[in-house]
């Protein structure tokens, strides 16, 4: 099944949202191509790796909205999962 089709499927069931969906897409299904733009260290790896630059420490990097990582993340495509493990990294720094 595509993404989106696994990801409306699932999060029909009470409890399960979006992001555990994808987690589940990128951890258990291996997909490549899965953007977790809601995801908290996806936000804050983008904020620090990609629009920061000026060298702030990672608590004053502002957050990104989900919109503008989702935007930012189609020139990853197809391997957008492995970009948020690259800004997963980053926040680790």
């Amino acid at each position: 099944m595509p993404d989106e089709e696994i990801i409306a499927e699932l999060v029909g069931i009470r409890g399960i949202g979006r992001w555990t969906v994808e987690m589940l897409l990128v951890f258990r299904l291996g997909r490549l191509d899965v953007l977790p733009a809601t995801d908290y260290g996806i936000r804050k790896g983008f904020a620090l790796a990609i629009r920061d630059g000026a060298g702030r420490r990672a608590a004053d990097a502002p957050l990104p909205s989900p919109a503008e990582v989702l935007a930012h993340g189609e020139r990853w495509r197809p391997w957008r999962s492995v970009a948020s493990w690259y800004l997963w990294r980053a926040v680790e720094q």
